[in-house]
């Protein structure tokens, strides 16, 4: 009975909805100015149901807005719903006077732009919270020419860091009988290593050493936040190709050798390795889900599968291959250096074992001194997926030389992939030395690589 009420419930929402559009055909051919109407008239509302039809309405009206009207509305956002000068002086003020803590959720509720209010009611429509999250990503596209609009993007961040707390998210395993409307999208949403039909991506759902979790949000339905992808290893994986083709494959830890053992079954694996972390919503960039992603399907993997001794990644080094190329260009270096870096132009190098193996030399040692002790304005790791896992307490384990010999892999990175260790017991301890002083976690041989590097920029000899 609770159901066929909520049904009916929603249907007649639905139904005022397609009313009101007939009665305001504005939102057929809209302008930034009517979307404007519209928010005052929904802030002004004081009743559940018509601010559901409002926000609703309202919308409607910004979906059908041309990019130009939607960048129109967002300054008018920044112009016509901040917060009010008048109160926030009267509110400060008066916590002068008496500092206590209503005096200062006066204040604090001054302060907050009626941009945040806003959102809020539009939340209220059915899909708001997509419709937000599609309206957020819109403004992402005009930050880099408008920086001025950079609050508006402040308050969305602030309300979403609510609306996507961990609380609300539900992991969700995928595999091949998840209904084929999610499919279609973690095809369409794999960032990483990009998924090229519907028979791809069985190899990497249907296989039994193969896992696929992703997180969801109930007000978002069916479409998904962040996904990974698993491969079931014993020992640690150095290349992705293997993973890639379909084969069930662990290779030892030597840079120059990748034995193959396969696993018969899931029970014979002692790692789990994560190949693929993808954000499905631009809208929600800079909201942090990956950590928590990461963490709980280690949790899950563990009840799953006991014997696991290891939880790594097989990463990529975006933004490595731009890096080298600068170095190449870098008068200061040993000329020797330089020209070593200079194989790089040779068409197929990585197939001559003579000019790989004098890369190999010169760019290992490289990429961990870019990884360890290359640092942005923030003082943190150049390189963002290296500042994502060393965020969340991994440690920067292993460059693995000729890891992606795919196009991408030697346009992005010189054929580099590196292992991020995730060690349980050093999670907690990895992540606060990072965030209190970017100490990046590496093990002994990337750390002996990074020294090596600091010779080479020296023109000492290394072995």
């Amino acid at each position: 009975m609770n159901m066929l009420f909520l049904q009916e419930l929603f249907n007649n929402i639905t139904q005022r909805d397609a009313l009101l559009r007939r009665r305001h055909p504005e939102t057929l051919t809209p302008d930034h100015g009517q979307l404007v109407n519209a928010c005052h008239k929904l802030l002004e509302s004081d009743g559940e149901a018509s601010s559901i039809a409002l926000a609703s309405r309202a919308l409607a009206i910004y979906q059908r807005l041309s990019a130009a009207e939607k960048s129109s509305f967002f300054a008018r956002l920044m112009a016509d719903f901040a917060a009010e000068p008048g109160p926030i002086d009267a509110a400060y003020l008066a916590y002068q006077e008496v500092r206590d803590n209503q005096s200062l959720q006066r204040l604090f509720e001054a302060c907050e732009p009626r941009r945040q209010e806003l959102f809020r009611r539009l939340n209220l429509a059915s899909d708001g919270t997509y419709e937000l999250v599609k309206m957020r990503e819109d403004l992402l596209g005009l930050l880099r020419e408008q920086p001025e609009l950079a609050p508006i993007d402040d308050d969305f961040a602030h309300l979403f860091g609510s609306w996507f707390n961990r609380g609300f998210l539900m992991l969700k395993r995928i595999d091949w009988n998840t209904p084929a409307s999610i499919l279609e999208k973690i095809i369409r949403y794999e960032a990483v290593h990009e998924i090229q039909d519907w028979d791809d991506l069985r190899r990497r759902l249907d296989a039994r050493d193969r896992r696929c979790f992703a997180f969801f949000h109930p007000a978002i339905g069916d479409e998904p936040l962040i996904f990974v992808e698993v491969a079931l290893h014993k020992g640690l994986p150095s290349r992705i190709q293997p993973i890639l083709s379909g084969e069930s494959s662990g290779e030892g830890s030597g840079e120059s050798r990748h034995t193959k053992k396969a696993i018969d079954e899931p029970e014979d694996a002692d790692t789990a390795a994560f190949f693929g972390i993808s954000n499905c919503q631009t809208g929600l960039r800079g909201i942090s889900f990956g950590n928590f992603l990461i963490k709980q399907v280690v949790q899950e993997l563990s009840q799953e599968l006991p014997q696991l001794k290891y939880f790594v990644t097989l990463s990529p080094v975006p933004g490595f291959a731009q890096w080298l190329q600068e170095q190449r260009e870098d008068e200061q270096l040993p000329s020797s250096l330089r020209k070593s870096l200079k194989g790089l132009e040779t068409p197929g190098w990585h197939q001559d074992k003579a000019l790989e193996e004098q890369l190999k030399a010169a760019i290992r040692p490289l990429a961990a001194r870019y990884l360890v002790e290359e640092k942005n304005r923030h003082g943190l790791p150049l390189n963002p997926v290296a500042r994502f896992h060393l965020g969340n307490g991994a440690e920067l384990h292993r460059i693995n030389w000729l890891g992606d010999i795919s196009e991408k892999g030697f346009k992005q990175a010189a054929g580099l992939m590196v292992n991020y260790l995730y060690v349980l017991d050093d999670i907690e301890r990895n992540h606060e030395n990072y965030t209190a002083k970017a100490t990046v976690a590496c093990s002994n041989e990337v750390r002996d690589l990074a020294k090596r590097a600091r010779k080479l920029a020296k023109g000492e000899t290394t072995k």
